[in-house]
């Protein structure tokens, strides 16, 4: 009884890391930074990657436990991972501005098309979900993972398929934590992979 009480404990918190490693914003620094590392020199290397962080990453961290701290403030019990679909609609609008925003700052200063294309396929690919939430809740996790891992294996081949090792752990954390159903993150899977390979298939060839 005690083992399985250790053993349950265990995958909880094992599945909670990974939802917090794997949230949108913060899996696609390290993206970001494999992609720009690849195509420029250090000094454009550090400016591009900043811009990228700034934007896809540290912007929308903040925006939205801000606006999580403001409903907490007001007497609203909520969850980090905003549990309940309508509570999702206003932090996706502040996600999507900020990923809109750093597509257009990189396409304005010339950043390697890749680079642009990701940050641009966030926004596209948020601006989707938005849409369908407002009828479904879809994983933003496993389509936030799904739609960087196209993008790696486009740019590096066999190797940038070595990230697309975390998008089970993903899938399971977020089922193992009823924060969404297999169909939920099968389908955010399987849209953050086809939406960024259109996306690549019009703007790069």
């Amino acid at each position: 009884m005690a083992h399985h009480l250790v053993t349950d404990d265990f995958k909880k918190r094992f599945a909670v890391f990974i939802s917090y490693v794997a949230y949108a914003p913060i899996i696609s620094i390290p993206a970001f930074a494999m992609i720009n590392y690849f195509f420029l020199n250090f000094h454009d290397f550090i400016l591009i990657t900043t811009l990228c962080a700034i934007f896809a990453g540290i912007l929308p961290v903040l925006l939205v436990f801000s606006w999580i701290e403001v409903k907490r403030h007001h007497g609203q019990k909520i969850d980090i991972d905003i549990p309940e679909r309508k509570d999702r609609n206003y932090p996706l609008i502040i996600v999507i501005l900020s990923y809109f925003i750093g597509a257009a700052i990189l396409y304005s200063i010339n950043a390697p098309s890749m680079t642009t294309v990701l940050m641009f396929s966030y926004f596209s690919n948020t601006l989707i979900i938005f849409f369908i939430n407002l009828y479904w809740k879809i994983s933003i996790h496993a389509m936030g993972v799904a739609g960087p891992t196209t993008v790696l294996i486009y740019t590096f081949g066999p190797i940038g398929a070595l990230f697309a090792a975390i998008i089970p752990i993903v899938m399971w954390s977020r089922v193992y934590l009823k924060r969404h159903t297999v169909g939920q993150v099968i389908t955010g899977a399987l849209l953050g992979f086809i939406l960024t390979i259109l996306q690549i298939h019009f703007l790069i060839n």
